[in-house]
């Protein structure tokens, strides 16, 4: 079994190391934003007690509480309760924001490289119908359009789940985004500031 697939990933040709590499840190650095955002996290499963705590932040529990805590710590206006707000959402969501942009861009560049090695590939093939003559053509045929066809697979074979990823990140974060503006509608309405 590992032997057939050394013995594919050896057809692919050289593109196959700079293909492995991407995967690397494509999946290194999805991995790392997931448990950002799973970090990050306000608790969802306390959402019908948030009223309650925007009235009595000292007993709000969990990333929520700290929030809270900051957000009405020594505010006299709404419009110091917006800032902070927005300091939270700078704080949480351009980190998130930043690296799922360099997501989208390996993701992009997966299938990119695979056409790469497509391209090689097919040259070897045309190089090799044009230089070799008898029985020698049907191998070197062979042999370039297996590249052709190992590296664009796998160039989609790494892109196509990291595309779930930044999706999964993408709806992670709108969720996050969701509740600090459910929270500040909150702390708002009950401090009555203006």
């Amino acid at each position: 079994m590992i032997g057939t697939i050394w013995e594919i990933w050896l057809s692919g040709g050289w593109v196959m190391i700079p293909l492995f590499a991407l995967a690397v840190i494509l999946y290194a650095q999805a991995f790392q934003l997931v448990l950002y955002v799973r970090r990050t996290n306000l608790d969802g499963t306390n959402e019908m007690e948030w009223f309650d705590w925007v009235r009595s932040p000292e007993k709000a529990e969990g990333r929520v509480g700290d929030v809270l805590r900051y957000v009405q710590k020594d505010v006299h206006s709404g419009k110091q309760v917006r800032n902070r707000f927005e300091e939270i959402r700078m704080a949480l969501l351009s980190l998130i924001d930043r690296r799922t942009k360099f997501l989208n861009a390996l993701v992009a560049s997966a299938p990119l490289l695979g056409l790469l090695g497509t391209v090689l590939g097919m040259l070897q093939t045309f190089f090799g119908i044009a230089t070799s003559g008898g029985s020698e053509t049907a191998g070197v045929v062979a042999a370039g359009i297996s590249e052709a066809l190992v590296t664009t697979q796998t160039g989609l074979t790494i892109a196509l789940p990291g595309l779930f990823i930044v999706m999964v990140i993408q709806r992670r974060r709108h969720t996050l985004e969701a509740k600090l503006a459910r929270l500040e509608s909150l702390t708002l309405s009950h401090l009555k500031l203006e």
